[in-house]
């Protein structure tokens, strides 16, 4: 499993880079998160949880039925909702 990161989401807050347990998230030069070595990417989903503004994603493998699905948590002040868009693109509630 690996992430993604849509830069026109992401606001730079560095949120993300701070939670990463490998090191692995940076800033570009427009401040926008971006993975280093996806490859080294743990699957862990500490960034997915700690971004406010649904700029990160987790590819949801094939091995738990994600078929190149993708999850990403919305946070609100009180709660936390998990929603994932499969690959046709249709979003759908998690959790």
């Amino acid at each position: 499993m690996s992430i993604t990161m849509n830069q026109a989401l992401c606001k730079g807050c560095k949120a993300c880079e701070q939670v990463c347990p490998g090191s692995l998230i940076k800033m570009n030069e427009a401040g926008k998160a971006y993975i280093k070595y996806p490859k080294d990417c743990w699957g862990c989903s500490s960034c997915v949880k700690e971004c406010h503004f649904g700029a990160i994603s987790l590819y949801l493998g094939a091995d738990i039925g994600g078929m190149g699905s993708k999850m990403t948590v919305d946070k609100k002040e009180t709660s936390c909702t998990g929603r994932y868009t499969d690959r046709m693109a249709k979003p759908s509630r998690l959790f």
